[in-house]
């Protein structure tokens, strides 16, 4: 496929989002940019996470996944059922009644100055890794079948795709992302169902004759048995149910959509449907991989050393030019979810939570507006840096690594709101910096000597849960007596 055709697929794509975002982004203020003017419908909400969700990592690393794991991540995605629940039913009503902004607000009521910063440091530090993972994953693939061809370096291919994001996120905020989600989230979709029937065909299959050659395959075992091994299946289990309270319960991101729903009872109907999307999506997308592995199998093509890669490899070079093309759309629209509500989150987090915008009423709307751009440019800068030095040193499945790093950064996160949520102690708020701090550092040093400490046990994705109960224990050492 000619580099050229893919970067006018990209063009393309971006003006639609641009569209977009001259439709929604029109007469929009701080409180637009931030929850929406609290009126987004529902189930737009609900549709459009699963793009921002997944993004090009769930896109491209989870069906390279399935040839180390097989179909082992399935049980984190049935621990994200319990995750959700917990969300729709503890969570999204807390934020409702006290009419967040920022979601980690409620520290700063629950515990005092130090523990809110605490907690929105943690937010900001997880989501720029977070979403530095996300981008570098897909800007790669457009680096390699695009602009390698144009002789352009890898980060000026970074600035051209981040500064086209701060553009159509600049002025709209969230209110303009609840809508670009909804047509990414739909590209994406049709791009994964559309390379499966491709793969299908190629093989001189129909749909049963790849469901019967798939669950007949290795690929398909969901449980494994290992207690010692990362993939044991009640590992994953409650990591994903975890996993899914942090990363999204926990989140400024995904809860600033939660947050722009009209209503408590509209943001819960959106959880709930959002679950069982999820659900659906995750299986097709593990089927995905399994019918990549098998197609490399059959047409005896060699498997790339890094996993990621081996759905486009195929797309793009073995399934004819429509399969190309159809991925480099599913691809692109995987893309921008990974980055938009990122920047926007990481504005919000840090204008609200740092810079207390939404009190300084004695600014006026033009200043705290300004001040706002300033912050969505700096994190802007940020996150082109990261990506950068990322691409340098990535060396194992962007899904493995991005749920490792969530591990340490999420970690205290949840030992902070779990202590807040179901304890009456309170505590000596100057102390949490640092307990949030020692917990991460212990977690490290465990999991680096789990095999000796533990006679062979290895951390996997639980490493979250366990860093989360050292940041609850630290908190009850230091908790004000009384």
């Amino acid at each position: 496929m000619k580099p050229s055709v893919i970067l006018i697929c990209f063009i393309l794509y971006t003006a639609l989002l641009f569209a977009i975002t001259w439709i929604t982004a029109r007469k929009a203020t701080n409180r637009a940019f931030f929850i929406g003017n609290k009126s987004s419908p529902w189930p737009v909400v609900a549709y459009g996470m699963i793009g921002a969700s997944m993004s090009g990592v769930t896109f491209m690393s989870v069906p390279g996944f399935v040839g180390t794991a097989g179909f082992s991540y399935m049980m984190v995605v049935i621990g994200y059922i319990f995750g959700y629940i917990t969300i729709a039913t503890v969570l999204l009503p807390l934020y409702y009644k006290l009419n967040l902004t920022s979601i980690y607000a409620y520290l700063e009521t629950r515990f005092g100055f130090w523990s809110y910063k605490t907690g929105s440091f943690y937010f900001l530090l997880s989501r720029v890794i977070g979403a530095s993972f996300r981008m570098f994953l897909v800007v790669n693939v457009l680096q390699i079948f695009v602009f390698d061809a144009y002789h352009i370096p890898f980060w000026v291919t970074v600035l051209i795709f981040i500064v086209l994001i701060l553009l159509y996120t600049f002025k709209g905020g969230i209110k303009t992302i609840i809508w670009t989600d909804l047509i990414q989230t739909t590209f994406m979709l049709l791009s994964l169902v559309v390379s499966l029937y491709l793969i299908i065909d190629y093989m001189g299959l129909d749909l049963g004759g790849m469901i019967k050659k798939v669950f007949a395959s290795p690929y398909s075992k969901m449980i494994q048995t290992d207690w010692n091994g990362r993939h044991f299946f009640l590992k994953e289990l409650l990591s994903g149910a975890f996993i899914a309270i942090v990363m999204t319960g926990l989140d400024q991101e995904m809860m600033q959509k939660n947050l722009s729903c009209r209503s408590l009872k509209d943001a819960q109907k959106n959880m709930i449907t959002y679950t069982g999307i999820m659900i659906v999506v995750n299986f097709f997308i593990l089927f995905l991989g399994a019918a990549l592995f098998l197609f490399a199998a059959d047409k005896a093509i060699s498997i790339p050393a890094r996993s990621d890669d081996l759905f486009p490899m195929i797309a793009i070079n073995h399934l004819g030019p429509i399969a190309g093309l159809v991925f480099v759309i599913g691809l692109i629209s995987a893309a921008y979810p990974s980055a938009d509500g990122a920047l926007t989150s990481l504005t919000t987090s840090f204008s609200i939570d740092f810079l207390g915008l939404n009190k300084k009423n004695e600014l006026g709307e033009k200043k705290k507006q300004h001040i706002r751009h300033l912050v969505h440019i700096s994190f802007a800068f940020i996150l082109l840096c990261v990506i950068v030095v990322f691409r340098a040193i990535n060396d194992q499945a962007v899904i493995d690594k991005l749920f490792t790093v969530a591990g340490y950064t999420y970690g205290p996160l949840l030992g902070l709101y779990a202590f807040g949520l179901f304890t009456h102690f309170q505590v000596k708020d100057r102390w949490v910096p640092l307990v949030a701090l020692i917990s991460p550092v212990i977690c490290y040093f465990l999991s680096e000597f789990s095999t000796v400490l533990f006679h062979g046990y290895r951390f996997g994705f639980e490493l979250l849960i366990l860093n989360g109960f050292i940041t609850f224990v630290g908190l009850l050492l230091f908790r004000k007596k009384g």
